[in-house]
Protein backbone atom coordinates (compact mmCIF):
# COMPACT_ATOMS: atom_id res chain seq x y z
CA UNK A 1 0.00 0.00 0.00
CA UNK A 2 1.31 3.56 -0.59
CA UNK A 3 2.45 5.42 1.94
CA UNK A 4 -0.46 7.92 1.86
CA UNK A 5 -2.55 4.72 1.72
CA UNK A 6 -6.23 5.99 0.69
CA UNK A 7 -5.88 9.89 1.43
CA UNK A 8 -5.86 12.32 -0.49
CA UNK A 9 -3.14 14.13 -0.32
CA UNK A 10 -1.08 17.06 -2.48
CA UNK A 11 2.84 17.56 -2.10
CA UNK A 12 3.59 21.02 -2.27
CA UNK A 13 7.59 20.78 -2.20
CA UNK A 14 9.69 18.30 -3.28
CA UNK A 15 13.05 18.68 -5.51
CA UNK A 16 15.20 17.10 -7.99
CA UNK A 17 18.54 16.44 -7.58
CA UNK A 18 20.35 17.42 -10.20
CA UNK A 19 23.55 16.38 -11.47
CA UNK A 20 26.18 19.53 -12.26
CA UNK A 21 25.80 19.04 -16.44
CA UNK A 22 22.08 19.31 -16.00
CA UNK A 23 21.38 22.86 -17.82
CA UNK A 24 24.16 22.19 -20.32
CA UNK A 25 21.65 20.90 -23.10
CA UNK A 26 18.99 23.71 -21.93
CA UNK A 27 21.76 26.70 -21.64
CA UNK A 28 22.27 29.64 -24.59
CA UNK A 29 25.31 28.30 -26.23
CA UNK A 30 26.99 31.39 -25.83
CA UNK A 31 26.91 32.09 -22.80
CA UNK A 32 27.22 28.23 -21.21
CA UNK A 33 31.66 28.90 -21.12
CA UNK A 34 30.67 31.77 -19.17
CA UNK A 35 27.92 30.24 -16.67
CA UNK A 36 30.37 27.46 -15.73
CA UNK A 37 33.43 30.12 -14.40
CA UNK A 38 31.05 31.07 -11.92
CA UNK A 39 32.06 29.96 -8.33
CA UNK A 40 28.69 29.02 -7.57
CA UNK A 41 28.86 26.51 -10.30
CA UNK A 42 32.23 25.40 -9.85
CA UNK A 43 31.37 24.47 -6.43
CA UNK A 44 29.02 21.72 -7.68
CA UNK A 45 31.17 20.46 -10.37
CA UNK A 46 32.37 17.44 -9.44
CA UNK A 47 34.80 15.23 -10.62
CA UNK A 48 33.34 12.67 -12.97
CA UNK A 49 34.30 9.83 -10.87
CA UNK A 50 32.44 11.35 -7.99
CA UNK A 51 29.12 11.67 -10.65
CA UNK A 52 29.22 8.26 -11.41
CA UNK A 53 29.82 7.39 -8.23
CA UNK A 54 25.98 8.86 -7.76
CA UNK A 55 24.79 6.77 -11.11
CA UNK A 56 26.27 3.64 -9.61
CA UNK A 57 23.92 2.33 -7.64
CA UNK A 58 20.87 3.67 -9.43
CA UNK A 59 22.14 1.25 -12.24
CA UNK A 60 22.44 -1.96 -9.59
CA UNK A 61 19.31 -4.06 -10.14
CA UNK A 62 19.11 -5.02 -6.04
CA UNK A 63 19.29 -1.59 -5.46
CA UNK A 64 16.42 -0.69 -7.44
CA UNK A 65 14.60 -3.38 -6.67
CA UNK A 66 14.45 -2.48 -3.15
CA UNK A 67 13.42 1.63 -3.67
CA UNK A 68 9.82 1.06 -2.81
CA UNK A 69 10.62 -0.72 0.82
CA UNK A 70 13.45 1.90 1.17
CA UNK A 71 10.95 5.61 -0.12
CA UNK A 72 11.21 7.34 2.66
CA UNK A 73 14.48 5.94 4.12
CA UNK A 74 16.87 6.89 1.00
CA UNK A 75 17.46 10.61 0.91
CA UNK A 76 19.24 12.97 -1.26
CA UNK A 77 21.19 11.18 -4.16
CA UNK A 78 20.27 8.02 -3.39
CA UNK A 79 16.54 8.74 -3.53
CA UNK A 80 14.50 7.06 -6.41
CA UNK A 81 14.20 9.52 -9.16
CA UNK A 82 16.26 12.25 -7.55
CA UNK A 83 17.78 12.74 -10.98
CA UNK A 84 15.94 9.92 -13.61
CA UNK A 85 13.41 11.28 -14.69
CA UNK A 86 11.93 8.08 -15.57
CA UNK A 87 12.25 6.69 -11.93
CA UNK A 88 10.35 9.43 -10.47
CA UNK A 89 6.51 8.16 -11.68
CA UNK A 90 7.14 5.08 -9.45
CA UNK A 91 8.47 6.93 -6.62
CA UNK A 92 4.77 9.01 -6.79
CA UNK A 93 3.18 6.05 -6.57
CA UNK A 94 4.81 4.61 -3.64
CA UNK A 95 4.78 7.67 -1.63
CA UNK A 96 0.78 7.55 -2.52
CA UNK A 97 0.20 11.95 -2.88
CA UNK A 98 -2.23 12.87 -5.76
CA UNK A 99 0.78 15.38 -7.23
CA UNK A 100 3.81 17.13 -6.58
CA UNK A 101 4.99 20.77 -6.69
CA UNK A 102 8.37 20.26 -8.00
CA UNK A 103 11.79 22.57 -7.40
CA UNK A 104 15.76 23.02 -8.24
CA UNK A 105 18.22 22.11 -5.47
CA UNK A 106 20.87 22.85 -7.77
CA UNK A 107 19.43 26.32 -9.11
CA UNK A 108 17.52 27.23 -6.33
CA UNK A 109 19.15 30.92 -5.62
CA UNK A 110 19.68 30.86 -9.69
CA UNK A 111 23.83 30.72 -8.80
CA UNK A 112 23.51 34.86 -6.84
CA UNK A 113 23.40 36.31 -10.16
CA UNK A 114 20.20 37.91 -9.37
CA UNK A 115 21.77 40.05 -6.95
CA UNK A 116 24.68 40.70 -9.65
CA UNK A 117 25.27 42.57 -13.07
CA UNK A 118 25.30 39.91 -15.51
CA UNK A 119 21.45 40.42 -16.50
CA UNK A 120 22.05 38.33 -19.93
CA UNK A 121 23.75 35.47 -17.46
CA UNK A 122 20.96 36.15 -14.84
CA UNK A 123 17.96 35.57 -17.15
CA UNK A 124 19.80 32.81 -19.77
CA UNK A 125 20.34 30.55 -16.24
CA UNK A 126 16.82 31.20 -15.37
CA UNK A 127 15.51 30.25 -18.79
CA UNK A 128 17.62 27.36 -18.91
CA UNK A 129 16.37 26.62 -15.00
CA UNK A 130 13.04 26.37 -16.47
CA UNK A 131 13.31 24.65 -19.65
CA UNK A 132 15.79 21.42 -17.71
CA UNK A 133 12.73 21.56 -15.24
CA UNK A 134 9.73 21.12 -17.82
CA UNK A 135 11.70 18.84 -19.19
CA UNK A 136 11.95 16.76 -16.11
CA UNK A 137 8.40 16.55 -15.48
CA UNK A 138 6.78 16.31 -18.73
CA UNK A 139 7.23 12.57 -17.83
CA UNK A 140 3.95 12.78 -15.54
CA UNK A 141 1.11 14.96 -15.62
CA UNK A 142 1.12 15.04 -11.58
CA UNK A 143 4.43 16.45 -11.32
CA UNK A 144 3.80 20.53 -11.41
CA UNK A 145 7.17 21.94 -12.53
CA UNK A 146 8.17 25.69 -11.11
CA UNK A 147 9.91 28.11 -13.03
CA UNK A 148 12.33 30.89 -11.80
CA UNK A 149 11.35 34.15 -12.74
CA UNK A 150 14.07 36.93 -11.32
CA UNK A 151 12.97 40.23 -10.77
CA UNK A 152 15.81 42.46 -11.43
CA UNK A 153 14.58 43.78 -15.24
CA UNK A 154 11.00 44.60 -16.23
CA UNK A 155 11.01 43.73 -19.79
CA UNK A 156 13.05 40.78 -19.46
CA UNK A 157 10.97 39.45 -16.78
CA UNK A 158 7.86 39.72 -18.84
CA UNK A 159 9.45 37.94 -21.71
CA UNK A 160 10.78 35.32 -19.36
CA UNK A 161 7.32 35.28 -17.81
CA UNK A 162 5.57 34.23 -20.81
CA UNK A 163 7.75 31.91 -22.26
CA UNK A 164 7.92 29.69 -18.95
CA UNK A 165 3.83 29.46 -18.99
CA UNK A 166 4.11 28.41 -23.06
CA UNK A 167 6.50 26.02 -21.48
CA UNK A 168 4.24 24.57 -19.36
CA UNK A 169 5.47 25.61 -15.67
CA UNK A 170 2.57 25.53 -13.25
CA UNK A 171 4.04 27.95 -10.89
CA UNK A 172 6.24 30.63 -11.18
CA UNK A 173 9.16 30.94 -8.16
CA UNK A 174 10.57 34.37 -7.66
CA UNK A 175 13.10 35.58 -4.78
CA UNK A 176 11.97 36.64 -1.39
CA UNK A 177 14.53 38.62 -1.61
CA UNK A 178 13.83 42.38 -3.07
CA UNK A 179 15.19 43.45 -6.53
CA UNK A 180 18.43 45.51 -6.66
CA UNK A 181 16.96 48.97 -7.54
CA UNK A 182 13.42 48.66 -6.93
CA UNK A 183 10.65 46.69 -4.81
CA UNK A 184 9.19 43.74 -6.16
CA UNK A 185 5.44 45.35 -5.51
CA UNK A 186 6.97 47.86 -9.01
CA UNK A 187 3.84 48.65 -11.03
CA UNK A 188 6.22 47.79 -14.44
CA UNK A 189 5.79 44.13 -13.05
CA UNK A 190 2.05 43.83 -13.31
CA UNK A 191 2.03 42.48 -16.57
CA UNK A 192 3.80 39.35 -15.12
CA UNK A 193 1.21 38.97 -12.11
CA UNK A 194 -1.31 39.41 -14.67
CA UNK A 195 -0.26 36.33 -16.93
CA UNK A 196 0.18 34.36 -14.01
CA UNK A 197 -3.22 34.87 -12.49
CA UNK A 198 -4.89 34.72 -16.23
CA UNK A 199 -3.35 31.01 -16.57
CA UNK A 200 -4.23 30.10 -12.95
CA UNK A 201 -0.44 30.26 -11.92
CA UNK A 202 0.67 30.92 -8.67
CA UNK A 203 3.61 33.04 -7.23
CA UNK A 204 6.17 30.98 -5.13
CA UNK A 205 9.05 32.03 -2.53
CA UNK A 206 11.47 28.69 -1.42
CA UNK A 207 13.47 28.93 0.76
CA UNK A 208 17.77 29.03 -0.63
CA UNK A 209 17.18 32.76 -2.05
CA UNK A 210 16.51 33.99 1.63
CA UNK A 211 18.84 36.74 3.77
CA UNK A 212 21.38 35.09 5.72
CA UNK A 213 22.69 36.10 9.21
CA UNK A 214 25.39 38.42 9.56
CA UNK A 215 28.16 37.05 9.68
CA UNK A 216 29.05 38.14 13.22
CA UNK A 217 26.69 36.11 14.88
CA UNK A 218 29.16 33.34 14.28
CA UNK A 219 31.96 35.27 16.00
CA UNK A 220 30.80 34.36 19.48
CA UNK A 221 34.03 33.03 21.22
CA UNK A 222 32.54 29.52 21.25
CA UNK A 223 33.59 26.22 19.07
CA UNK A 224 31.96 26.45 15.76
CA UNK A 225 28.13 24.63 15.57
CA UNK A 226 27.93 21.96 12.88
CA UNK A 227 24.78 22.23 10.82
CA UNK A 228 21.53 19.89 10.22
CA UNK A 229 23.82 17.80 7.89
CA UNK A 230 27.08 17.87 10.10
CA UNK A 231 28.61 20.56 8.23
CA UNK A 232 28.99 24.10 8.61
CA UNK A 233 27.14 25.25 5.00
CA UNK A 234 23.67 24.53 6.27
CA UNK A 235 21.34 26.50 8.97
CA UNK A 236 21.80 25.96 12.48
CA UNK A 237 19.35 26.93 15.40
CA UNK A 238 20.62 30.45 15.02
CA UNK A 239 21.26 31.23 11.29
CA UNK A 240 17.87 29.25 10.87
CA UNK A 241 15.93 32.27 12.49
CA UNK A 242 16.33 34.72 9.11
CA UNK A 243 15.02 32.78 6.82
CA UNK A 244 11.45 34.02 6.94
CA UNK A 245 12.53 37.61 7.13
CA UNK A 246 12.91 38.18 3.70
CA UNK A 247 9.37 36.84 2.31
CA UNK A 248 7.86 38.42 5.41
CA UNK A 249 8.66 42.37 4.12
CA UNK A 250 8.29 41.22 0.71
CA UNK A 251 4.96 39.66 0.62
CA UNK A 252 4.09 42.87 2.98
CA UNK A 253 4.55 44.86 -0.23
CA UNK A 254 2.82 43.11 -2.19
CA UNK A 255 -0.40 43.15 -0.18
CA UNK A 256 0.19 46.66 0.87
CA UNK A 257 1.33 48.35 -2.27
CA UNK A 258 -2.14 46.68 -3.57
CA UNK A 259 -0.49 44.41 -5.51
CA UNK A 260 -2.94 41.26 -4.06
CA UNK A 261 -6.29 43.57 -4.41
CA UNK A 262 -5.29 44.31 -8.21
CA UNK A 263 -4.53 40.72 -8.90
CA UNK A 264 -7.50 39.14 -6.55
CA UNK A 265 -7.50 35.68 -7.91
CA UNK A 266 -3.47 35.58 -8.21
CA UNK A 267 -2.34 33.15 -5.10
CA UNK A 268 1.04 33.11 -2.97
CA UNK A 269 3.02 30.42 -1.03
CA UNK A 270 5.99 30.43 0.95
CA UNK A 271 7.64 26.82 0.39
CA UNK A 272 10.21 25.22 3.17
CA UNK A 273 9.97 28.57 5.03
CA UNK A 274 7.99 27.56 8.17
CA UNK A 275 4.69 28.98 9.16
CA UNK A 276 4.87 29.78 12.45
CA UNK A 277 5.69 32.90 11.79
CA UNK A 278 2.47 33.60 9.87
CA UNK A 279 0.25 34.23 12.95
CA UNK A 280 2.34 37.17 14.16
CA UNK A 281 3.59 38.36 10.95
CA UNK A 282 -0.55 38.90 10.08
CA UNK A 283 -1.02 40.83 13.27
CA UNK A 284 1.92 42.82 12.98
CA UNK A 285 0.75 44.13 9.10
CA UNK A 286 -2.48 44.64 10.97
CA UNK A 287 -1.29 46.40 13.80
CA UNK A 288 1.22 48.61 10.58
CA UNK A 289 -2.36 49.28 8.81
CA UNK A 290 -4.00 50.42 11.88
CA UNK A 291 -0.86 52.91 12.67
CA UNK A 292 -0.32 54.25 9.32
CA UNK A 293 -3.77 54.43 7.76
CA UNK A 294 -5.01 58.03 8.25
CA UNK A 295 -1.50 58.87 6.48
CA UNK A 296 -1.12 56.56 3.39
CA UNK A 297 -3.82 56.29 0.55
CA UNK A 298 -2.82 52.80 -0.32
CA UNK A 299 -3.50 51.17 3.31
CA UNK A 300 -7.05 52.98 2.97
CA UNK A 301 -7.60 51.55 -0.39
CA UNK A 302 -6.76 48.02 0.62
CA UNK A 303 -9.86 45.72 0.02
CA UNK A 304 -9.49 44.11 3.49
CA UNK A 305 -7.25 44.04 6.69
CA UNK A 306 -3.60 42.41 5.45
CA UNK A 307 -4.70 39.32 7.76
CA UNK A 308 -7.65 38.91 5.32
CA UNK A 309 -5.78 39.52 2.18
CA UNK A 310 -3.53 36.68 3.90
CA UNK A 311 -6.02 33.80 4.20
CA UNK A 312 -7.78 34.92 0.91
CA UNK A 313 -4.54 34.73 -1.19
CA UNK A 314 -1.40 33.49 0.90
CA UNK A 315 -0.40 29.68 1.72
CA UNK A 316 2.87 28.36 3.56
CA UNK A 317 4.27 25.11 4.45
CA UNK A 318 5.08 24.31 7.93
CA UNK A 319 8.17 22.26 8.46
CA UNK A 320 7.84 19.00 10.07
CA UNK A 321 8.76 19.88 13.32
CA UNK A 322 6.40 22.82 13.77
CA UNK A 323 3.66 22.59 15.68
CA UNK A 324 0.87 22.70 12.54
CA UNK A 325 -2.62 22.44 14.83
CA UNK A 326 -1.37 25.89 16.82
CA UNK A 327 -0.48 27.41 13.35
CA UNK A 328 -3.87 26.63 11.98
CA UNK A 329 -5.36 27.94 15.16
CA UNK A 330 -3.72 31.41 15.20
CA UNK A 331 -3.78 32.07 11.12
CA UNK A 332 -6.69 30.47 10.04
CA UNK A 333 -7.50 27.18 8.47
CA UNK A 334 -6.85 28.50 4.77
CA UNK A 335 -2.84 29.36 4.98
CA UNK A 336 -1.42 26.06 5.97
CA UNK A 337 -0.02 23.39 3.20
CA UNK A 338 1.57 19.67 3.21
CA UNK A 339 4.82 19.27 2.17
CA UNK A 340 7.42 16.15 2.28
CA UNK A 341 10.24 18.13 1.08
CA UNK A 342 10.84 14.58 -0.88
CA UNK A 343 13.87 13.49 -1.46
CA UNK A 344 15.76 16.14 0.75
CA UNK A 345 16.52 14.89 4.41
CA UNK A 346 15.06 17.78 6.15
CA UNK A 347 11.88 15.93 4.97
CA UNK A 348 12.64 13.32 8.15
CA UNK A 349 11.56 9.92 7.50
CA UNK A 350 7.54 9.90 8.60
CA UNK A 351 6.54 13.28 7.74
CA UNK A 352 2.78 12.46 8.00
CA UNK A 353 3.03 10.46 11.11
CA UNK A 354 4.35 14.26 12.69
CA UNK A 355 2.11 16.06 10.77
CA UNK A 356 -0.93 13.65 12.04
CA UNK A 357 0.24 14.51 15.70
CA UNK A 358 0.81 18.17 15.58
CA UNK A 359 -3.03 17.55 14.20
CA UNK A 360 -4.50 16.14 17.03
CA UNK A 361 -7.77 17.72 18.36
CA UNK A 362 -8.00 19.78 15.31
CA UNK A 363 -11.39 19.72 12.93
CA UNK A 364 -11.37 17.29 10.31
CA UNK A 365 -11.99 20.36 7.62
CA UNK A 366 -9.17 22.06 8.78
CA UNK A 367 -7.06 18.69 8.33
CA UNK A 368 -8.38 18.36 4.95
CA UNK A 369 -7.09 21.59 4.14
CA UNK A 370 -3.78 21.14 4.97
CA UNK A 371 -3.40 18.05 3.01
CA UNK A 372 -5.58 18.89 0.42
CA UNK A 373 -7.80 21.86 -0.24
CA UNK A 374 -5.45 24.53 0.36
CA UNK A 375 -3.07 23.31 -2.29
CA UNK A 376 -5.93 22.87 -4.77
CA UNK A 377 -6.83 26.64 -3.83
CA UNK A 378 -2.89 27.46 -4.26
CA UNK A 379 -2.71 25.75 -7.87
Amino acid sequence: MAYAQDRLIHDADSHLMELPDCLDPFFDPKLLAKFHELPAYKHKNWRPEATARIRAPHADPEFRASAEENILLRKNYQAQGAFIKEDRPKALDTLGFASQLVFTTFCLNNFGLNQGKDMDLAYAAARAHNRMMMDFCAVDKRFLGTAIIPLEDFERSKKLTKEAIELGAKALLVPSKPPQKHSPSHIELDPVWAMAQERGIPILFHVGDEEKLNAAYFENGLPRVKDFHGGEENFTSVSFMPIPQAVMKTMAAFIIDGVCDRFPKLKFGAIELGASWVPGWMRFMDSAAGAFIKNEERLQKLSAKPSEIVKRQFRATPYPHEDVGWIIANSGEEVALFSSDYPHVEGGRNPLKRFDESLMGTDQRAINRFYSDNFINLM
